[in-house]
């Protein structure tokens, strides 16, 4: 058994328990440790303080001031070369809201599928 601190930690933002514990489950299945958020203002500091983040999931809709486009261009900025995966089931893809390397994954989706972008994006890292 891998031991928590030797997993790649992943940044999950969302606000709704329920899809939040879900993709957590799949994440950590696939051998990367959770970190979970339920507001963008909260994220921004744990991207700030916690060096051990090696990628970003963000929903758009998101309680709080910062919408999860707004947290996907701050933390591109502030980490580049960060992985980043936006989720949404209301929201568009909107080019001039996505930073670049970002990827959009609309809703309904899976926490496999989610995964699934995820890992592309971690492969092309290097």
């Amino acid at each position: 058994m891998t031991d928590q601190a030797e997993r790649p930690v992943v940044l999950v933002v969302e606000d709704e328990a329920l899809t939040i514990m879900d993709l957590a489950d799949v994440l950590e299945a696939a051998g990367y440790q959770a970190l979970q958020s339920a507001s963008a203002e909260r994220a921004l500091g744990l991207l700030e303080t916690r060096g051990d983040i090696v990628a970003l999931i963000t929903d758009v809709e998101l309680s709080g001031r910062i919408d999860g486009f707004a947290l996907a261009r701050s933390a591109a900025q502030s980490r580049p070369g960060l992985p980043i995966v936006i989720v949404s089931g209301r929201a568009k893809a909107d080019p001039d809201l996505i930073p670049a390397g970002a990827r959009f994954v609309a809703r309904p989706c899976g926490g496999d599928d989610i995964l699934d972008v995820l890992t592309g994006l971690m492969a092309n890292r290097g």
